[in-house]
């Protein structure tokens, strides 16, 4: 028994021995395509990326060409390394058709979303950089992929989200901002056109407010104890909580030096003394 397993392995050694004398020249100029394929691949991907970049190109769209280029040289090379070891790649072709069709089927999920990548990297509704909010979340554009979407926010938390949820979705592109929406009440005696010029003149001195978009101030409503005074601003969506900190405290010291009262909420009450009849 042991001999016939000797027997068995010297017969495959002597195969393989055999198969690299044969083959061995094929063998080493497959895996050499291979490795020149991949070295290509990443020297084009590359080379797309800085001409794309030199033109100004959307840096979306740069790293979908980039990536689709360096897929395309890989598969062929994988397909010339098949051929130089005489192996017929035409079946693969066939089986890898149907492998799909059916994969189709069982991942239409997946599919979606890249579906709706592709849309989306054409369309260009927004771009590296811009800030989006969508179902509650907010933050910048990190990269756009075929499967999905991420984004960064102030805490440098990455959100994921899959494209067909972008795709099917409304949402808000306000571009390298967030705007900052607060209220803030003064007493009825104050003058609401000085505390109007005093908080736009107070917020525009903030250190990162955008220069080119001018704050929104003006009467909100008008509360039970205040005149309540709205303020917009614009700030860079990274530093979105910071400024907005900011914003507040130079409304609050502006109001404080122009004395003009930030009153607390408060009622009036009247005691009536009920009439009492002599007997």
């Amino acid at each position: 028994m042991i001999d016939q397993e000797i027997q068995q392995l010297d017969k495959l050694k002597n195969d393989l021995i055999a198969w690299l004398a044969e083959s061995g020249a094929s063998l080493l100029a497959a895996v050499a395509i291979i490795a020149l394929g991949f070295w290509l691949a990443k020297r084009l991907a590359n080379l797309i990326i800085k001409l794309c970049d030199k033109r100004g190109l959307d840096v979306t769209l740069a790293r979908f060409f980039a990536g689709f280029s360096k897929i395309v040289v890989i598969a062929f090379a994988v397909i010339m390394a098949l051929s130089k070891l005489s192996i017929e790649v035409t079946p693969f072709i066939a089986l890898l058709g149907a492998s799909a069709f059916g994969l189709s089927l069982a991942v239409q999920g997946p599919v979606s979303n890249y579906g709706a990548g592709i849309v989306l990297i054409i369309t260009r509704p927004f771009k590296v950089g811009d800030t989006l909010t969508l179902n509650g979340l907010t933050g910048q554009v990190d990269c756009v992929n075929l499967g999905n979407i991420q984004l960064l926010n102030e805490d440098e938390q990455r959100i994921t989200i899959p494209n067909r949820n972008v795709l099917g979705e409304i949402f808000t592109n306000s571009y390298d901002y967030s705007i900052i929406e607060a209220v803030v009440g003064i007493d009825y005696s104050a003058d609401p056109e000085a505390a109007i010029r005093c908080i736009t003149e107070a917020v525009q001195t903030v250190e990162g407010v955008a220069p080119d978009r001018a704050p929104d101030v003006g009467i909100d409503n008008f509360g039970d104890s205040s005149i309540n005074i709205g303020y917009r601003v614009w700030v860079p969506t990274n530093r979105y909580h910071r400024t907005r900190y900011a914003v507040n405290l130079a409304v609050f010291r502006a109001l404080e030096a122009a004395q003009i009262t930030i009153p607390f909420p408060q009622r009036d009450v009247h005691l009536i003394q009920p009439k009492t009849s002599e007997g």
